[in-house]
């Protein structure tokens, strides 16, 4: 699945097997939205996490960072 343009921001739901699973890419995530200065919005339920990243500081549209951010996660 891709990351869709959704309302100004990218968005993308990953599903794992179970809790621990989620929980761990969260934390993985964490590490480098912190690394980059560029944290997400998300949220998490049983086995799924979906992120939007906007950049909050232009006026929560999708910039450089955002897409830069997407694509390290998706390496995970």
């Amino acid at each position: 699945m891709k990351w869709e343009d959704k309302d100004q921001k990218l968005v993308k739901t990953f599903t794992f097997g179970d809790f621990t699973e989620a929980f761990a890419f969260m934390t993985r995530v964490a590490f480098l939205a912190e690394k980059a200065g560029h944290h997400p919005d998300w949220s998490n339920s049983y086995n799924k996490v979906t992120i939007a990243l906007s950049t909050h500081d232009q006026g929560n549209k999708i910039t450089q960072k955002d897409r830069e951010l997407a694509q390290k996660i998706d390496q995970l």
